[in-house]
């Protein structure tokens, strides 16, 4: 199947390097995008223009993807299902939840001349980083590509309630399967509330399983594929 790859905030396609290895491995066909203003040295792209990046792939593959996200970019990947849902198999989320209709994408940190710079890992200390070492820390900052003000304050759209009908699989890294379901019913994830099809699968990392554990995130995400 094919298997195409969002990064999230600050990352290029190119982050998938070694999960993109290991699913070719275990017979997929991965495809790693680097959205407008995620690589491709744009600081004007738009939430819509990352979208239309996202179904261009999507209509380009020759039969029905899964598409996965990864933090922020779950609402990517959502908003592709909501766009074409007859044409995606499932959406996979890597450490993260739709956003709602209505709200913005990823306005988190200070956006400073245009674009929303990596905040320094503050923000991350916990969970979230803790199985970061030095290295991999700094690669990770080093590398950081400065988020559009028009990706991170763009609003989310979703139009076509077939998007329910689109399986999911939740993948959890530095929460639970059991908190993703105590959000889900409890309201705080609405949009997978409403979801008819939705798996969790467990990943013992931080917020970066792409680069602390891509064998093991790569196995999953093949896992998922294989049924749909």
């Amino acid at each position: 199947m094919d298997i195409l790859l969002i990064g999230g905030l600050w990352l290029s396609g190119s982050v998938w390097g070694n999960v993109a290895s290991a699913l070719e491995d275990l017979g997929h066909r991965p495809v790693p995008l680097t959205l407008p203003g995620q690589g491709d040295g744009s600081a004007s792209a738009t939430l819509g223009d990352q979208l239309a990046a996202v179904l261009a792939a999507v209509d380009a593959t020759p039969g029905k993807p899964m598409v996965v996200g990864h933090s922020a970019a779950c609402s990517l990947a959502w908003m592709a299902a909501d766009r074409r849902p007859e044409q995606v198999a499932k959406v996979a989320l890597i450490g993260g939840f739709p956003t709602t209709d209505g709200l913005p994408y990823a306005d988190f940190f200070e956006v400073k001349d245009g674009v929303m710079p990596f905040p320094g890992w503050g923000p991350f200390e916990g969970p979230d980083a803790a199985d970061l070492d030095e290295a991999a820390r700094r690669e990770l900052e080093t590398g950081a590509i400065p988020v559009p003000e028009g990706v991170a304050k763009g609003v989310v759209r979703l139009e076509d309630e077939r998007r329910f009908d689109v399986p999911v699989v939740v993948v959890c890294t530095e929460f639970t399967p059991g908190q993703a379901r105590e959000w889900i019913d409890s309201g705080d994830v609405p949009e997978l509330a409403r979801a008819k099809h939705v798996d969790f699968a467990d990943i013992d990392s931080g917020h970066w399983p792409v680069i602390t554990k891509s064998d093991e995130l790569a196995r999953i995400l093949a896992a998922a594929a294989d049924p749909a």
